[in-house]
């Protein structure tokens, strides 16, 4: 039964040594280091074909997302911001960097710069003068129209300015009432054990107002590279409110002393909450003054007129027969 095996696998052995399959294993060998260090004759073709399948080109996404956006933000507005800083140059410095100040203070609203701020002014000076000069000539001498449209150019040039400064009392209006709810709740998250910038994030996720705004952006600030300081006195120029420049100025100070950020914290929301209420009841005594002019000028007459209106046609009569 052994001598059998031992048949079957000198057998078997004598098979695979065959000098027929030996050449054709050689063979198939060689063939496949031949391919192996063959470099490929149209790589680039193929490579072609695999990026026509991968990413699409930049430019291609830059230029769909253009043309997704609407006609007025894709041509319009880029023109129109060309012109209106093409006008800002002739601004001088001084009155650049006051308007820079003013529109850092609002907001930077619609992105302006002050070279875009004071075209616009020059362009909504310009077509109000013209448009009123237009309308003046019809029926008015050389002179008046002139006059009038001088006068529209003026208005048209201010407006701009005026609605500036309206937008940053508006800002720092609702800072300020912000401010003493924003310090409670910076208060509450440090003393639980949230991080000072993760109670920031907290106070924006529960509020959006221009506060928790600056907030998130301070936060920003932070996480790319600049110190909590410089954040904090960032933030403090950017809004220019007394309140929260005090706040900004005790918490750095803080910092630098090693007091606990908790007991600031506390100390500068109690002095807050207690400005609140001075500011409340210094509106409160203001209103029986400032409601004398609609009482003497709009309640008191009609009241007039309701309770000595039948009487005048008497009195009128007896004057008469005087």
């Amino acid at each position: 039964m052994i001598e059998l095996y031992v048949r079957q696998a000198i057998a078997a052995i004598e098979a695979l040594t065959s000098p027929a399959l030996v050449a054709g294993l050689v063979g198939m060998a060689i063939a496949f280091l031949w391919l192996a260090l063959t470099p490929a004759r149209d790589a680039t073709a193929v490579q072609t074909r695999l990026d026509a399948y991968g990413v699409p080109d930049v430019d291609e996404i830059i230029d769909g997302e253009r043309m997704s956006r609407s006609f007025a933000s894709r041509v319009l507005w880029p023109g129109l911001r060309s012109l209106l800083g093409l006008l800002g140059r002739l601004l001088p410095g001084r009155a650049s960097a006051e308007t820079e100040r003013l529109l850092l203070h609002a907001g930077r609203p619609g992105e302006l710069t002050a070279l875009d701020f004071w075209g616009l002014r020059l362009l909504l000076g310009a077509l109000a003068g013209a448009a009123m000069l237009a309308l003046s000539l019809r029926d008015q001498a050389l002179s008046d129209a002139l006059l009038r449209a001088g006068a529209a150019l003026a208005v048209g040039f201010m407006l701009p300015l005026l609605w500036l400064r309206s937008r940053v009392a508006a800002r720092k209006t609702d800072i300020l009432r912000s401010l003493p709810n924003a310090l409670d709740m910076l208060s509450i998250g440090v003393e639980a054990g949230l991080g000072f910038e993760a109670c920031m994030l907290k106070v924006g996720d529960q509020w959006q107002n221009e506060l928790t705004r600056e907030f998130q952006r301070a936060v920003m600030e932070i996480r790319v590279g600049a110190t909590r300081n410089e954040a904090l006195e960032h933030l403090a120029a950017r809004t220019d409110v007394p309140e929260l420049n005090t706040f900004v100025a005790v918490l750095v100070q803080s910092t630098e002393l090693g007091v606990s950020i908790s007991d600031v914290l506390h100390q500068q929301a109690a002095t807050m909450r207690e400005k609140r209420r001075q500011r409340a009841e210094t509106l409160a005594r203001q209103a029986a003054i400032k409601m004398l002019f609609p009482l003497a000028f709009f309640i008191f007459p009609a009241m007039f007129v309701v309770i000595l209106g039948p009487s005048v046609p008497r009195l009128l009569e007896s004057l008469g027969g005087l």
